[in-house]
């Protein structure tokens, strides 16, 4: 079952952002990774910052989490974690299907340059890769992040994004594509624009 989280469910959230963060250890900058890779108080701040999470709920218990924010003229999908154990098993695709019913706006998503498997994840999905010039100028407008972490990441967007874009009178922005992997779905990107 699929539902809104409410203020009960922090600490089944938190839980899984870190079990399913692992897998950035050793993938992502080693300058980003920290233990936990999401304290309490960042996770806080996200929420207060707007951050909505859905979770995937089952025999009562969660295990998996994304959240939903709208900021200004988009709604970015961000913190897209499912449990270690339970990966490639469309719990990711099935909240991602949710989420995207309940906005009308273009959706973009941040995740590491590095978390291939989440950027084939959201390709699957119909997102694809802005260009390096265009996620520096997004991850500046829509998120607060570190320099750092804006050189370390992607942005993804949906094919509502790229119509505006075109709709808006700019050409059509170019489009970068990820190269093949032979991976299998394993983490939702999270990353530092909290995807």
């Amino acid at each position: 079952m699929i539902r809104p989280c409410d203020p009960g469910d922090f600490a089944a959230i938190h839980s899984i952002i870190n079990d399913a963060a692992q897998a950035y250890r050793g993938v992502i900058p080693a300058d980003r990774w920290h233990e936990p890779y999401m304290p309490e108080s960042e996770l806080r701040h996200e929420i207060e910052s707007g951050v909505a999470f859905w979770g995937y709920e089952e025999e009562g218990e969660l295990v998996g989490v994304m959240g939903i924010q709208p900021v200004q003229d988009v709604t970015l999908i961000r913190h897209a974690y499912v449990r270690t154990a339970r990966r490639g098993q469309g719990i990711g695709s099935q909240l991602l299907a949710r989420l995207r019913t309940l906005t009308d706006r273009p959706v973009l998503i941040g995740t590491w340059a590095a978390a291939t498997w989440a950027i084939r994840f959201y390709e699957k999905h119909g997102f694809r890769l802005v260009t390096p010039a265009e996620k520096d100028r997004l991850l500046g407008k829509y998120w607060s992040i570190p320099e750092r972490q804006v050189e370390t990441s992607v942005v993804l967007a949906d094919a509502r994004w790229f119509a505006a874009q075109e709709g808006a009178g700019a050409s059509p922005a170019p489009v970068c594509h990820s190269e093949e992997r032979s991976d299998e779905e394993s983490l939702l990107g999270g990353g530092p624009a909290g995807a």
